[in-house]
């Protein structure tokens, strides 16, 4: 096989790692607009419970999820490392609360395989793989599914 053809089998993703309780999770970056630190949410009534609330970010209202709550796991109060990943699904921006963000790694496409049917108690319609790092697994989100279209119908009303 020439180099050319091992380049391209091993086409490499770039991912934002973060974590939500033990687990470690991936987002694909070109999903990411911007990280940022939490700042005051305001409630909103009757919202879902997993919807936090929404910020004012630079003049523009964005929903907030959090991540903790979506997955079904304890909520858990925000520290000094919770960070709010900004990312836009279907044209709406949504900010999601996370424990805290790791950092940005290349990691081969071919070391992703396919989910398996319920990884860390999280459903595995949210999950696009699992990579496999030298000393770690890292769960890979399709943010796309993580919301249902009703889900992202009432985000865009807030």
């Amino acid at each position: 096989m020439d180099p050319s053809q091992k380049k391209q089998d091993d086409e490499l993703l770039q991912l934002v790692t973060f974590s939500i309780g033990e687990e470690e999770f991936g987002v694909n970056i070109l999903k990411v607009q911007e990280i940022i630190r939490t700042m005051e949410i305001t409630k909103v009534p009757r919202a879902p419970e997993f919807v936090e609330g929404v910020i004012n970010l630079r003049g523009k209202v964005i929903p907030i999820i959090d991540l903790r709550r979506r997955f079904g796991l304890v909520p858990k109060a925000h520290d000094k490392n919770t960070r709010i990943i900004v990312i836009e699904i279907n044209n709406i921006i949504v900010g999601f609360v996370v424990d805290a963000v790791s950092e940005v790694l290349r990691i081969p496409a071919s070391t992703v395989e396919p989910p398996p049917p319920v990884v860390a108690g999280v459903d595995s319609d949210y999950i696009s793989g699992v990579g496999k790092l030298q000393d770690r697994l890292l769960i890979m989100l399709d943010l796309d599914k993580l919301l249902s279209s009703e889900d992202m119908d009432m985000l865009s009303t807030m």
